[in-house]
């Protein structure tokens, strides 16, 4: 039975860091933390909220961190880490804490430096430097070591299991691009931008470099760095903004397995528990959601995530993409900043689809700066979820722009 949470909280606003994609290109590298501060200062000049009133700080792993150098004494700290899908589950305890009586505000923040330190090593999360966890020990002689040769295997699944072909997910790629096309901070948005930007076409994803089969290169999510905030605050103060508020009308979490071979699956994940909680605290359903923010870290990501949403039948998720209705002027707009395939993915993506949520719903997603003209939806409901680990963990969140 999901908590009634619905509404109890607003997204306020949301921005990025100044210099994202490669900034390194334009000059000395920015660091992650770097990254989240740039993203707060500019959400907090956007909102009017300034920083000494953020009573909770939730980030994945640098709440203690930021507050330090935000000067913040927070009355609520959060530090949940559990890949790209961390930040839809900030916003849910963020709503149950605001719902709770516990803070009025809430700040959520990402930075990550993906590609200005990509391959700089350290320590991974709890090991020691040089161990290796055991659960990836044991996984590296079945072929599952690495993000792509991971979701090989998924895709290669769903293709015996569903009949479907590389090429039917090479859409999603292909669309994917079409958004980026119109925003301008989209790494792809053009050849000047980046020389695999611009459009492409299924033949240019069939025919990319194999990176692990059957996924060439166009299958993948690119490799950047990025910045991201937004904060969350009580129905109360939200409506007072000068800002567009951003309903939570619901909110879930779910995780399968934390080791790919633990999987029960390959072709389902747990987003169709943590909408199915989200779905029912918001009262609406996937045939009410007018939009769709899912994590694409490749394609067979989003395609499958599709289906667990119920935004497809099972098998048929690539049909959103393969006939039009998540491209452009489509019925069920997704990843309308161009997603993790074309815009931006830093590592952790799951910000970067609160960002443009939010930017959707409050009308501000063509501005000159983040969208140029057909980037602007008419929507007033979206659903938006995040995938963490490989395939393991998802967050759901149900946003609408009324409350």
């Amino acid at each position: 039975m999901a908590a009634n949470l619905r509404n109890a909280a607003a997204i306020v606003g949301a921005a990025e860091s100044n210099e994202i994609g490669y900034p390194e290109e334009r000059g000395p590298k920015v660091t992650s933390l770097q990254h989240h501060i740039e993203a707060i200062k500019n959400v907090s000049d956007q909102t009017g909220i300034p920083i000494s009133d953020i009573e909770g700080v939730f980030s994945a792993g640098w709440s203690s961190q930021l507050s330090e150098h935000l000067g913040l004494k927070p009355r609520y700290i959060d530090t949940t880490s559990v890949g790209g899908c961390s930040f839809q589950m900030h916003v849910h305890h963020a709503l149950a804490a605001i719902h709770a009586g516990i803070i009025d505000i809430a700040l959520i923040s990402h930075g990550q430096a993906g590609w200005s330190y990509r391959g700089s090593g350290g320590p991974r999360g709890n090991m020691a430097p040089g161990e290796i966890d055991p659960a990836i020990e044991m996984s590296m002689p079945y072929g599952v070591f690495g993000a792509p040769s991971q979701y090989a295997h998924a895709m290669v699944r769903h293709m015996h299991r569903f009949g479907t072909t590389p090429e039917d997910f090479a859409h999603i790629s292909v669309v994917t691009r079409e958004w980026a096309l119109k925003n301008p901070r989209a790494l792809m948005f053009s050849k000047e931008t980046n020389p695999f930007g611009g459009p492409i076409t299924v033949k240019d994803v069939m025919e990319a470099r194999l990176i692990a089969w059957p996924l060439t290169l166009f299958h993948c999510c690119i490799v950047t760095d990025h910045g991201g905030a937004v904060i969350v605050a009580k129905p109360e103060i939200a409506r007072s903004l000068r800002t567009n508020p951003v309903w939570v009308a619901g909110a879930g979490e779910s995780m399968g397995h934390s080791n790919m071979l633990e999987m029960e699956d390959f072709t389902a994940t747990s987003a169709s528990r943590s909408a199915a909680t989200a779905y029912e605290m918001a009262g609406l359903g996937p045939e009410d959601m007018e939009m769709a923010m899912i994590y694409d870290s490749f394609t067979i990501t989003a395609a499958i995530t599709a289906e667990m949403l119920g935004l497809a039948p099972r098998g048929k998720g690539y049909t959103l993409w393969k006939e039009g209705h998540a491209a452009p002027g489509g019925r069920l707009p997704i990843n309308t900043n161009g997603g993790g395939l074309s815009f931006n993915h830093s590592g952790m993506y799951g910000m970067q689809l609160l960002v443009e949520a939010y930017r959707q719903l409050s009308g501000t997603a063509e501005d000159g700066v983040n969208g140029i003209d057909g980037k602007q939806t008419s929507a007033t409901t979206c659903v938006v979820n995040g995938t963490g680990g490989t395939l393991s963990t998802t967050g759901t969140l149900v946003l609408t722009a009324e409350g």
